[in-house]
Order: structure tokens, then C-alpha cells, then sequence
């Protein structure tokens, strides 16, 4: 049995722990509406932008000489995996289910004998995956000194994705994050960026209203698809920080509430112990004085 003095050294361990997780839970709270705000304005814009891409891409379908981000290089024997993660951890399973989706993907291709490269975002994205897929990581981007996240952030990761597929280093690029839905559910999705995919199963519209463009379809494809590239990484990385946030206060509540509960199964154990020990106590004085 515990000493008096440890279970009051546990209990003050765990209600210090208990003050961390609260203000951890609040400051979650107060991120994840702006965080929700930002990833919420910038849907309709990028959804609205895949449903004029997806309509060009519709009008294109067959035809010789379409772009190639969206034909694609007509093979797929080169994948290349976005993992989207966060830079730091205490928010329950959000990484470990981005980083769960994307290992399963990497297996099943190389299972099918395709070759695969990985690219990160995120430190924790990084070192789950390094540790079975360090060799086929070729790029890290480091978004740690990034507080609100602004398309120019995303610009450089944009960019990368498209030299290497002028290089034709690879033939398929999927980005891995998790979409927001509530504080409580948080969505995993896999998007194929190239060659861009617009299906009207994935949310896209493409049976709106009849367009005739200026210039032709080819021109206007050439000139949005690689914003549209960049519009997607960005949405992904919006939707991902805003899940961060609420799975982060979703843990911090469960864990202040363990928290509460462990300090009153201590307390109890505690007030157990003290009784005991008062009780050897008498128990002795009395025998003591009838010895006498």
C-alpha cells in the first residue's frame, strides 16, 4: 500500500497535469474557430473553381492535345504520396489516422509493384513514416514558423509538386490530410491532384450552366490548373489545421476529465490510507496502555 506521502505527490502531479490540459483544451477552443472561419470561406471558392475546371476538363474529355496536368503522362507506375500532418502532437488520433490512411495507399501500391515517393507536411507526419518509408521520402516542408496559415505558404510546395512532374519524376500525386467536419469528426481524405480529377462524387458540379470561354478551353486549362493545384494544397492544409484544433480539444477535454476522475480514485485511496493509519494508531496506544 501507498504511503500518505506519495499519494500526496501524486495527487498534486495530476492536478498540475489537470491545470495544463484545461488551458490546453482552451486555447484549442479559441484556434479552432478561426482556424474553422478560414477553412470554411475558402470551400465554396475551391469548390467552385473545380466545378469550372471540371466542366473545361468534360468539354476536353478525348480530344488531343489537352493539358497535361490533366491528361497525365498516360502511365501510372510512379505515385507520388502528400502526407499533410501536424507540427505538434496532444491531439489524439488526428495524425496517427492521416499517417494510417497514407501507409495503407503506399502499401497496396508497391503490393501492385508501383514505385512510390512520399512528401511530407508536417513533423509528425515525417517520423512516423520515415522509420518503414525512409527511403522513399524525397521532401520535408517544415510549416512549424507558420502561425495563420496564407496561400503564399503553400506556394513553395505547390511549386515543388510541379517540377517534379515536368521532370516526370512521378505520374500520380495524392495529397492525404483530414477534412473538418465538427470538433468530434474529422474526415481523412485522399485527393488526387494530378492528373486533376473532377467527379461529381467527390462534391463537383458538372452539369451547371452551358460557358463559352475566351480563349479556347486548352489556353484557360493551361493557365488554371496549376492555380487550381495550388487552391487544393491550400484548402487541404486550411481543413487540416482546423482539425488539428478541434481533435486537440476534443483530447484536452477527455484528458482533464480522466484527469478529475483519477484525482478522486486518489483522493478516496488517500482518505483510505489516512483512516487505516489512525486506526494501527489507536489500536496501538490501546494496547499499550492495557499492557500497562
Amino acid at each position: 500500500m501507498a504511503n500518505l506521502k506519495d499519494l500526496r505527490n501524486r495527487i498534486s502531479s495530476v492536478q498540475s497535469t489537470q491545470k495544463i490540459t484545461k488551458a490546453m483544451k482552451m486555447v484549442a477552443a479559441s484556434k479552432l474557430r478561426r482556424a474553422q472561419d478560414a477553412a470554411e470561406a475558402t470551400r465554396p471558392y475551391a469548390e467552385r473553381m473545380e466545378s469550372v475546371l471540371g466542366s473545361l476538363a468534360a468539354s476536353m474529355k478525348g480530344q488531343i492535345g489537352a493539358p497535361k496536368l490533366l491528361a497525365g503522362t498516360g502511365r501510372e507506375d510512379v505515385h507520388l504520396i502528400v502526407v499533410a500532418t501536424s507540427e505538434r502532437g496532444l491531439c489524439g488520433g488526428f495524425n496517427a489516422n492521416i499517417v494510417k490512411a497514407a501507409r495503407q495507399k503506399i502499401n497496396n501500391l508497391l503490393a501492385e509493384g508501383k514505385d512510390v515517393k512520399i512528401i511530407t507536411i508536417g513533423k509528425k507526419g515525417r517520423s512516423a513514416l520515415r522509420r518503414e518509408f525512409g527511403g522513399r521520402m524525397i521532401e520535408h516542408f517544415d510549416l512549424s514558423h507558420v502561425k495563420n496559415l496564407h496561400y503564399g505558404d503553400t506556394t513553395p510546395i505547390t511549386e515543388r509538386i510541379l517540377e517534379l512532374f515536368e521532370r516526370g519524376e512521378f505520374d500520380v500525386c495524392t495529397l492525404f490530410y483530414a477534412k473538418f467536419q465538427s470538433a468530434l469528426v474529422q474526415v481523412v481524405t485522399g485527393q488526387q491532384l494530378i492528373p486533376a480529377s473532377f467527379e461529381e462524387e467527390n462534391g463537383v458540379d458538372l452539369g451547371g450552366a452551358a460557358y463559352d470561354y475566351e480563349p479556347d478551353e486548352t489556353e484557360i486549362l493551361e493557365d488554371l490548373l496549376p492555380r487550381n493545384l495550388g487552391i487544393q494544397i491550400f484548402r487541404g492544409l486550411l481543413e487540416n489545421a482546423a482539425s488539428e484544433q478541434g481533435a486537440r480539444m476534443t483530447a484536452m477535454d477527455n484528458a482533464t476529465r480522466n484527469a478529475g476522475e483519477m484525482i478522486d480514485s486518489l483522493r478516496t485511496t488517500y482518505n483510505r490510507t489516512r483512516q487505516a493509519v489512525i486506526t494501527n494508531e489507536l489500536i496501538e496506544i490501546i494496547s499499550g496502555a492495557e499492557a500497562l
